[in-house]
């Protein structure tokens, strides 16, 4: 009989434990960088808008808990995690071995490769040899940055930091910089089809190991609940067709996820 009532006791503990981490997520908090068109910006009312602002407030819908976007530049992102500022980054973070060492991620939200911005008839390449010499702008935290340090400043390539895209895309402008190296399709649909964009163009895709294309939720390292939480939803949000839904109005019919 005693072992009966500590099976029940046991039993019911782990019910109150599961009630509780149901409450622990009426609110999910995500991290958000909004300079990185079509992915996520500020639309002119101040509200927040893209294809992972979509994603994170279907996923939000689907799990059934609020959704609250804090405001962060990327470099910012992973220091907000560890500070418990946000519950997860969803802001086109890329996974990377660095990046895992030190947080985890959700299953991929989507992918693609990274490319430079110069004026056309620049005679630039996505050749480092086409670029030595001339200056190349990136955001800070994202792995462009990792890639300009380990590769392109050694290249004889000049390099140059920025808080936001949105800086590096002025400084393209206004010529203080000769190319812009992004996500590429950021690139070609937040910049290039703006009227900022005329008279620039977008480089083949940059092939490197330092340049991995898997983005995902950025979340606290060894929180398993949450991974185990946003896999659910993202999961769902394929299996409903709310996924191709999103998708298709932000880039018609090209396909980001990679399935893996």
């Amino acid at each position: 009989m005693k072992k009966a009532l500590l099976t029940l006791s046991a039993l019911a503990l782990c019910m109150a434990a599961g009630s509780a981490l149901a409450k622990e997520y009426k609110e999910l908090r995500f991290g958000v960088d909004p300079s990185y068109a079509p992915f996520e910006s500020k639309a002119a009312d101040g509200n927040l808008v893209g294809f992972d602002i979509d994603l994170g407030n279907a996923i939000c819908a689907e799990l059934k808990v609020k959704c609250k976007w804090v405001e962060s530049d990327f470099d910012g992102m992973i220091p907000g995690l560890k500070a418990n500022k946000f519950d997860g980054v969803i802001s086109s973070m890329t996974v990377t071995p660095a990046r895992e060492k030190v947080i985890d991620f959700s299953s991929e939200l989507f992918s693609g490769p990274t490319a430079y911005v110069f004026k056309k008839g620049s005679g630039l390449t996505e050749d480092v040899a086409s670029l030595k010499g001339k200056t190349v702008g990136y955001e800070q935290g994202t792995i462009q940055e990792a890639y300009a340090k380990a590769v392109l400043d050694k290249a004889g390539v000049k390099t140059q930091a920025y808080q936001n895209q949105d800086q590096v895309y002025s400084d393209l402008m206004s010529g203080r910089l000769d190319a812009a190296i992004q996500d590429m399709l950021q690139a070609e649909l937040g910049f290039l089809k703006s009227p900022k964009g005329e008279g620039y163009e977008v480089s083949e895709p940059v092939d490197s190991e330092l340049l991995p294309a898997k983005t995902a939720v950025g979340i606290s390292k060894g929180n398993k609940d949450l991974k185990a939480l946003l896999d659910k939803g993202i999961k769902a949000l394929h299996d409903d067709g709310t996924y191709a839904t999103i998708q298709k109005k932000h880039f018609g019919d090209l396909n980001l996820y990679s399935g893996k």
